[in-house]
């Protein structure tokens, strides 16, 4: 997700393109898009804070050894997947499928819903864009199976670009509003801080009751052309 002000003072929007190294679009970044440490640092402290764990990685390789050992780690051996760019989807497929795990999706048929992924103990999928004031991972979504994938399994992993960081909540407002624009009928949109929380009337807080126990964010500061 990139989108700036063009000439006459309108949002646009621009898909991204995982298929170019940072080094290529720097020039780009800086008038679309800005980003810089201190902003993938706040987003880190603030989803941590919140329960969850951020990872920063430089790369589709690293990324990908980063998934993997998240899953690993939590015995992980059904991996639901979501919408991920395909160079991200190849490597943590290799990976996974190395390691003896099961995976199922990107592509799901509805009559297999939700027990596909209701099978699987963790889902990987990509991000829209994060926000870092709140330690918010923004998930658009056009078809149940993308919703499920965050929402379903004990542990989601999303993967999500550093280009696509924005500090406050008010700059998630032109996104979303172009996303809804493009897909008034079918459009979703989730907000996810850390993992599911829920509260009962004597103030206890439970994690994972309706929704993941483990929330998970690996963080891409670049793209590295060979795994593209």
């Amino acid at each position: 997700m990139e989108y700036g002000l063009d000439s006459a003072g309108n949002w646009q929007y621009h898909e991204p393109d995982w298929s170019v190294t940072r080094g290529e679009t720097d020039n780009r970044k800086k008038a679309v898009c800005p980003m810089d440490e201190a902003t993938v640092s706040q987003f880190k402290e603030k989803y941590e804070s919140l329960a969850g764990v951020v990872h920063v990685v430089d790369g589709i390789a690293e990324a990908a050894e980063t998934v993997l050992s998240i899953l690993r780690e939590a015995g992980s051996k059904c991996i639901a997947l979501g919408e991920l760019p395909d160079a991200v989807t190849e490597a943590v497929a290799e990976r996974c499928a190395a390691e003896g795990m099961q995976l199922v999706g990107p592509r799901y048929r509805s009559a297999d819903l939700p027990g596909a992924i209701d099978a699987a103990q963790a889902g990987v999928a990509g991000a829209a864009f994060g926000i870092a004031e709140t330690g918010t991972i923004v998930e658009f979504a056009t078809n149940d199976a993308i919703r499920l994938v965050s929402s379903l399994p004990l542990i989601h992993v999303a993967v999500l670009r550093a280009a696509d960081l924005v500090e406050t909540l008010m700059e998630a407002a032109a996104p979303i509003r172009d996303f809804y624009e493009r897909n008034p009928e079918d459009g979703g949109v989730t907000f996810i801080s850390g993992p599911s929380r829920t509260a009962d009337i004597e103030m206890r807080l439970t994690l994972g009751v309706h929704g993941p126990a483990a929330s998970y964010v690996v963080v891409l500061r670049e793209l590295d052309r060979s795994t593209a």
